[in-house]
């Protein structure tokens, strides 16, 4: 039986695909954020928003040849982190179409440069790829939802950002293609609200068909455990603040606390425990 297999990219691949990110995040800083924009970066904007394409799809194509190859399958810290990463971008990139926000590109970009690095430092070890279409629904909904609540995570760094210069009465110089704050808070409680409901099902098929997903009926056992206590910390975070935003009205820093508390819980759910059984224990 013939497998679908990909060359092994080398160090180069990596590194052109993070200066081609960490260049287009320095194009779009020195237009937005720079306390005095450069007129030769903002002229360049329109280009980068295109030329984005480049590094995305180089970054999918690493993923795919790092991960995938003669029936095995490699799912470590350094893969997973940098799929959320491409994903985030993908889906704020598909976002702005709408609503234009390139400020933002300013922050997800440098990121984005050190996530497609990851692979090369913690690699993972390959498995057997025999996953039925039930454990592939479940690990396609819960890579959307991080993606998705990264980039509320990083959506709200911005807000953070754009509110301490408006504080500094700088915004009007400093930030002028970034829409206005009440637009960026609709859009952050928009993809938070869709990431709940990924996050959701997440967890419910993980409760209802554990057996068939992990070899083994779900127990209160599993409750004990540190990636299913923080999962579900982030899930009752991001539910608090989506009833406290339709109840009470919440907005401005009470929103932003609440989006970044609950995406360090995410995160501690998924890659704490991975880096702990990657690094520390061998596993």
């Amino acid at each position: 039986m013939n497998h679908f297999t990909l060359s092994m990219p080398g160090p180069l691949s990596y590194s052109l695909a993070a200066f081609l990110y960490a260049a287009l995040g320095y194009i779009f800083w020195r237009a937005n954020w720079a306390r005095q924009p450069s007129t030769p970066a903002a002229s360049w904007r329109g280009t980068a928003r295109f030329a984005i394409l480049i590094p995305l799809a180089l970054h999918v194509w690493l993923l795919i040849a790092n991960s995938w190859g003669a029936g095995m399958l490699t799912i470590g810290v350094g893969n997973a982190v940098s799929g959320i990463i491409w994903l985030a971008l993908v889906v704020y990139a598909l976002s702005s179409l709408r609503q234009p926000a390139d400020a933002l590109y300013a922050v997800i970009l440098p990121v984005a440069a050190l996530a497609v690095l990851l692979p090369l430092v913690m690699p993972g070890r390959p498995v057997q790829l025999a996953m039925s279409p039930l454990l592939l629904a479940h690990i396609a909904v819960a890579f959307l939802a991080y993606a998705l609540f990264t980039v509320a995570a990083l959506h709200a760094g911005m807000m953070a950002l754009l509110e301490k210069r408006l504080h500094e009465h700088a915004a009007n110089r400093s930030l002028p293609n970034l829409p206005p704050l009440l637009t960026l808070e609709h859009l952050l409680f928009r993809i938070i609200g869709i990431g709940f409901v990924l996050l959701t099902l997440a967890l419910a098929s993980g409760i209802l068909f554990s057996e068939q997903l992990f070899g083994k009926p779900f127990s209160f056992a599993h409750f004990t455990q540190h990636k299913t206590v923080f999962a579900l910390l982030s899930w009752l975070i991001y539910a608090g603040l989506l009833m406290g935003r339709k109840v009470y009205g919440w907005r401005g820093r009470t929103a932003i606390r609440w989006s970044l508390t609950g995406f360090v819980m995410l995160v501690l759910a998924y890659v704490g425990s991975k880096i702990v059984l990657q690094l520390l224990l061998g596993r």
